[in-house]
């Protein structure tokens, strides 16, 4: 089971709030200053992407909440991000969760919850962010296989050759251009297209 090492700091850090004028929104504020944490409210919209990504945290109005407040697509914001709920609809509830919620607070909001939310959606975030990354690294290492065999494949037709012979001279096509294996298979594959490829048998 994970553990904190040490009990989670966020003196210092901001957090940005999309939510109406409201004692949900007084309540938060309070919380967020014993906390140590600089806060600015928004409503109706985020200000700009660049200008949103100078803050570590996001709290949204769930119930009156909409796609186009927020200057990224749906499940992709930049920061860990705490739902405000109210309603229970499930259609509220549903776009709640779309947006990626990493946590969410029920209102009224008391006199505590704020520095478990904060918690709870920063762990959240690491983790979303860390399987996003492994999911780009696998696609990005399936999309050069599909690459080296298409090259291969390819020098299989041209050479009228087996997989491993065509598969050497990839390898061999590559040192004698000082660049890696993938590289030389990009290039193999691109000048097949355009017929600058000669057999090695010619």
């Amino acid at each position: 089971m994970s553990k904190f090492r040490t009990t989670p700091q966020f003196d210092g850090q901001r957090a940005a709030i999309l939510h109406r004028p409201h004692g949900v929104v007084d309540a938060i504020l309070r919380q967020l200053t014993q906390l140590g944490v600089q806060s600015e409210v928004f409503w109706p919209d985020l200000p700009s992407a660049l200008a949103v990504n100078t803050y570590d945290h996001l709290f949204y109005d769930a119930d009156m909440g909409h796609d186009g407040q927020f200057p990224w697509a749906p499940g992709q914001a930049p920061m860990p991000a705490i739902a405000l709920i109210g309603s229970e609809a499930p259609g509220r509830l549903a776009w709640a969760i779309g947006m990626g919620a990493d946590a969410h607070l029920l209102k009224p909001i008391g006199s505590g919850g704020i520095f478990a939310a904060l918690v709870i959606a920063s762990q959240a975030f690491a983790k979303r962010a860390a399987l996003a990354s492994e999911l780009r690294d696998l696609r990005e290492r399936l999309a050069g296989r599909q690459l080296l065999a298409e090259a291969t494949a390819c020098l299989m037709m041209l050479d009228n050759s087996s997989a491993h012979a065509a598969y050497d001279r990839l390898r061999q096509e590559a040192m004698a251009h000082g660049e890696t294996i993938d590289a030389a298979a990009l290039r193999i594959v691109q000048q097949m297209g355009s017929g600058h490829v000669r057999s090695d048998r010619a």
